[in-house]
């Protein structure tokens, strides 16, 4: 089993689609955003990764990619999550053990 490195950022769901998802279809992002049925700033707003994939999105790109809904809701989280443990105070909250 490979160990994530804690230190190093996941991908950012929009980063796959701009690298690799994309190029390979050899259309343009204007009709990719029309076919997914969102707007095509909402699409690159993904893209340039300012948005986040949301549940809805995620839906949209698993049926047109043929991939799972939970591969994008997945990497989203772990995306958000490990900024989140960045950029959060939780030096005031208390630890709770259950004996």
């Amino acid at each position: 089993m490979t160990v994530r490195n804690p230190d190093h950022c996941p991908s950012h769901p929009g980063a796959l689609l701009r690298e690799d998802i994309i190029p390979a279809t050899s259309w343009p992002k204007t009709k990719i955003a029309s076919l997914l049925g969102i707007s095509r700033q909402h699409l690159y707003d993904i893209l340039g990764e300012k948005k986040p994939v949301s549940a809805e999105v995620a839906v949209r790109l698993a049926k047109m990619f043929n991939t799972e809904v939970s591969f994008w809701v997945r990497m989203q989280g772990a995306y958000d999550a490990w900024h989140a443990t960045k950029s959060v105070d939780v030096s005031a909250v208390p630890r709770f053990v259950i004996d």
